[in-house]
């Protein structure tokens, strides 16, 4: 058995239960690097990261650099004498940091790599109507999500789960999948297999708020998809009436209402709202208008007329 020193990168919720799950275990973490806290809020107090509250509560050096490159933060990454390196959900590294252990340094990502390289890979899985996904543990080379793979687990979407739902899912399963990759590292027994690129390969590439605006020209099966690849957070957003509405819940629908283009609000003002699509209207279920809070679609309809 490799005895293993191990730094842990992460900054949100979604990089918690694999550090936990590694301190419960055993593991020998013996520094932590996060985000620095931020200023949140009207108050502007500082805000540490998740992943800093649970290192602080188990008593886990925590680093928070602002330049990965500084050579005195390099020097104390150095110190640590860490032989791996593990990320989940943390900034791009330079080499200098992720090629500095002896083992290696491997990242788990929220999908069945090669597949969803990048940025928001549950967000397009959904999307692009996929009817699974999964997590992927790999280690860190130069091109990104590019290098080899330990182990992967598929997860079902189902037709109706939206990002919220799928990445409390991948959360989990991923914890498990990295206490795996380590005790399979711990053991010397792992396996290192070349990512397949003999096959086209979908991206997942950031997501900013102006490309979360609903094309209600697309199917209502492509809406549908686009609403729940995007709720909770950011979330698809429409004008209707001039003002700017989020939608974080559709549900495809028969009915013999029809409208005559795409983008046509259909509504007896009550209890129901559609919209035209491509191919048909969309029932909306939830939505939130600027400035309000989110609310049911009977209980928008009490206060709103469309």
């Amino acid at each position: 058995m490799q005895e293993l020193r191990i730094i842990y990168m992460g900054t949100p919720e979604f990089a918690v239960p694999s550090l936990q799950i590694l301190v419960e275990n055993g593991v020998n973490v013996v520094a932590v690097i996060t985000a620095p806290d931020k200023p949140k809020g009207r108050g502007r107090k500082l805000a540490t990261t998740p992943v800093k509250d649970y290192a602080v509560s188990q008593n886990i050096p925590v680093l928070q650099p602002t330049n990965l490159k500084n050579p005195d933060f390099l020097d104390e990454l150095r110190s640590y004498k860490a032989n791996l390196q593990i990320v989940v959900a943390f900034r791009m590294l330079p080499v200098a940091v992720w090629d500095m252990p002896e083992i290696g340094t491997f990242n788990l990502h929220g999908s069945l790599l090669p597949q969803y390289r990048g940025a928001a890979p549950i967000n397009w899985a959904i999307i692009n109507g996929e009817k699974e996904t999964g997590v992927t543990t790999f280690f860190l080379k130069h091109e990104i999500d590019t290098g080899n793979v330990i182990f992967q687990e598929k997860e079902p979407i189902g037709e109706d789960d939206n990002v919220g739902d799928v990445y409390e899912r991948l959360m989990n399963r991923g914890a498990k999948l990295v206490l795996r990759t380590v005790e399979a590292i711990q053991a010397g027994d792992y396996p290192q297999i070349a990512q397949n690129e003999d096959q086209e390969i979908k991206h997942a590439p950031k997501i900013f708020k102006e490309t979360c605006e609903i094309d209600w020209s697309k199917s209502a099966e492509e809406v549908h998809n686009f609403v729940r690849g995007l709720s909770p957070y950011p979330a698809a957003w429409s004008i209707l009436n001039e003002k700017k509405f989020k939608v974080f819940k559709t549900q495809k629908t028969v009915t013999d209402k029809k409208g005559s283009h795409p983008g046509e609000v259909l509504t007896d003002n009550k209890t129901y709202l559609f919209i035209q699509t491509g191919t048909g209207p969309i029932a909306i279920l939830e939505l939130q208008m600027e400035g309000k809070k989110r609310m049911d679609i009977k209980s928008f309809l009490l206060g709103n007329t469309l």
